[in-house]
């Protein structure tokens, strides 16, 4: 299964460091990193910068088309994002398939703002303890995932949140 989650860093340029992490776990397989997308908020800007990896033309079950609807939703078209979302239809349908909904797009909205950035990621196979320890020192808070309540309580635990 493939996992989504949603990092924020307290910098504009966190995420770029906690992707490189990530690159250098799959160089190690000890995560299978299927498709991730950097958002860069500069303060004072009034949009985000964003950066899509796009390492396969599929980028996993999502398609790679994936981060651009997600992210388009989120940071660009926030109103519709919402309408659309209430009425369903089968391009969205893959989003709630994944785990995402108004509920999502809203929490990651209102925590990804001027003077932060976030690592969108798609991830399958992790050494769950080797990963956590690399990303121990790096002050991230998890947004958002799909996990399970179960393993989204240990992700949170590693990180000393809540």
């Amino acid at each position: 299964m493939e996992t989504i989650t949603v990092w924020k860093f307290d910098t504009p340029y966190g995420a770029d460091d906690a992707l490189a992490k990530l690159e250098k776990l799959k160089r190690e397989l000890l995560i299978e990193l299927h498709d991730a997308a950097i958002v860069s908020w500069e303060p004072g800007r009034k949009k985000p910068k964003i950066r899509q990896m796009n390492w396969s033309p599929t980028a996993g079950a999502l398609g790679g088309s994936f981060f651009g609807l997600l992210l388009g939703l989120i940071f660009f078209v926030p109103v519709l994002g919402i309408a659309i979302g209430a009425a369903g239809g089968a391009l969205f349908g893959h989003l709630k398939t994944a785990g995402i909904g108004n509920e999502f797009i809203t929490e990651v909205r209102d925590k990804v703002t001027p003077g932060t950035s976030a690592l969108f990621a798609v991830t399958s196979e992790a050494v769950f303890d080797k990963v956590m320890a690399e990303f121990s020192d790096t002050n991230a808070e998890l947004v958002r995932t799909n996990l399970t309540d179960e393993q989204e309580a240990k992700l949170r635990e590693a990180f000393g949140e809540d």
